[in-house]
């Protein structure tokens, strides 16, 4: 394989005993610099936590948001994350969401990694004016993962 001069990625492979070039699968041309990276993290933090910084805050009694459960009251009821309120993202609406001070914090999630329902929920509550964070990995990382408590509800709104 014969890279062009003009690839980013000419500094980047290697071969091995066969010939074979390998390609890094991090490229060390293609990497922000420290002040673009610096603004990404933080851009990101703004908008995340994660699982173990919500269960802190509520075990120290520190809990200064609202924990929103996105999904659907079934899965709402099958289980959920301590503490946490259920509002289907299409509930998400001004109406719905008057009842709330205009500087509540809200921490939303949904099923986990592969879900943008919390994602969704995040950008309507931003869009009403609201302040979000999303708690990535969800009920998933939240449950499976770390072992967090979950409260189940013994009757089922879908039954």
């Amino acid at each position: 394989m014969n890279l062009p001069s003009t690839t980013p990625f000419v500094s980047c492979y290697n071969t091995n005993q066969t010939g074979q070039i390998l390609m890094a699968n991090i490229q060390i041309n293609n990497t922000a610099e420290p002040n673009a990276a610096q603004a990404h993290f933080s851009a990101k933090l703004d908008c995340e936590t994660d699982c173990s910084d919500v269960y802190a805050d509520i075990k120290q009694g520190k809990q200064h948001f609202v924990l929103v459960d996105t999904r659907s009251a079934h899965a709402f009821a099958k289980s959920h994350a301590i503490t946490a309120i259920n509002i289907p993202n299409n509930e998400i609406t001004a109406a719905r969401m008057a009842d709330f001070a205009p500087d509540t914090l809200f921490v939303v999630y949904c099923w986990g990694p592969g879900c943008n329902g919390a994602s969704k929920a995040g950008y309507k509550l931003a869009q009403l004016g609201f302040k979000v964070k999303e708690m990535i990995g969800g009920i998933h990382y939240w449950e499976d993962f770390e072992r967090y408590p979950v409260n189940r509800h013994l009757s089922d709104p879908q039954q």
